[in-house]
């Protein structure tokens, strides 16, 4: 006996993996529904072999479905998501909107599974910002072992983190620079991005920090320990899909990089590339597609008593989306709802 799971937002890049993903993995599906706005309404998306067309979530009723993976902005969270859990259909939703409500659990299954049964309190579970994910598998087992107090990070996110609009725009002004008559003037981002890199990520707040810089330390703390301080750099590079963080970590107790490494390649979720040589270490390139959330460079930071230096790397469309959403709806079904 399987799962009858809906996805919100199949069309959209997040939507399309998370489909690609269930499949993928052999997710225990007896139906499975797309669901998208009346504008894409009967547009084609995969699932495994299969195609389906996707349906009107205005008008779908989600009665008698187990599991709804939402991959769609929080405006349209904010009215969908109640009406699908209030039908006893359970919400797993990538959106910012239920992160920071301490009565819904904020989940990445590496570090805190075991929140999962409160999904109870409103039939809805939070999937964390893509650039605290793939950091917070990482952190987890050196915390576990050292208890770390601070973390600094500086992100490298990619485009596709924005949607198709910012693929499309890098893509197009790439060309741009080499097509004369072509030039493309930015829109999505409010600098070129392409040959360029942005300080800029979500709104600017009164502190001077962004919207994401605030999601990174907020999540760290709510998914990890609140007494870990954070701080962030976060950064759009021309790069279609990868984030890359260069973290910076003090912990209470003493951990050499030596002892982290062996941590980090026993980790789950974690692969360690980290040859000290030209060409030993992972980029994001290599990631695309991956489950993994990879890790380089692991070194002692000697300016600081107990510090550490890491890189982490992984695909966000999937571990910093879909993967984590659909390993969210595992735990849901092997913890809680048991039916798969």
């Amino acid at each position: 006996m399987g799962y009858k799971v809906v996805v919100v937002g199949a069309t959209g890049n997040v939507g399309k993996e998370m489909l690609n993903i269930l499949a993928e993995r052999e997710f225990p599906v007896d139906e499975i529904t797309a669901l998208a706005s009346r504008k894409s309404l009967g547009t084609e998306v995969s699932f495994g072999d299969k195609t389906l067309k996707t349906q009107d979530l205005d008008t779908f009723d989600f009665t008698g479905w187990d599991i709804a993976l939402f991959a769609i902005g929080s405006d349209a969270t904010k009215i969908y998501a109640p009406k699908a859990a209030s039908q006893g259909c359970v919400v797993i939703d990538n959106s910012s909107l239920y992160r920071y409500d301490p009565d819904i659990p904020l989940i990445v299954p590496e570090v805190n599974a075991d929140d999962v049964v409160r999904y109870k309190n409103k039939n809805i579970i939070a999937n964390p910002n893509c650039s605290t994910a793939q950091m917070v598998v990482a952190l987890k087992p050196l915390h576990d072992r050292a208890r770390i107090k601070r973390v600094v990070v500086s992100t490298y996110q990619s485009v596709s983190g924005t949607g198709k609009e910012a693929i499309d725009e890098l893509w197009n002004q790439t060309k741009g620079i080499y097509v004369p008559g072509q030039e493309v003037a930015p829109s999505v981002y409010p600098k070129q991005i392409a040959f360029n890199v942005i300080p800029h990520i979500d709104v600017f707040l009164d502190s001077g920090d962004t919207k994401e810089e605030w999601k990174m330390v907020v999540e760290t703390k709510k998914i990890l320990d609140p007494k870990i301080k954070v701080t962030a750099t976060c950064v759009r590079v021309p790069v279609f899909v990868g984030h890359s963080e260069a973290v910076n970590i003090e912990f209470e107790d003493y951990l050499d990089w030596e002892e982290a490494t062996d941590i980090l390649r026993e980790a789950p979720g974690v692969l360690v590339v980290d040859k000290r040589e030209a060409g030993g270490y992972i980029t994001p390139i290599e990631c695309v597609g991956e489950y993994a959330t990879y890790v380089s460079r692991i070194r002692q930071d000697e300016t600081v008593e107990n510090g550490l230096n890491i890189w982490v790397v992984s695909d966000n469309l999937r571990k910093g989306a879909a993967l984590n959403a659909v390993q969210i709806a595992e735990v849901l079904g092997s913890r809680c709802l048991k039916k798969g």
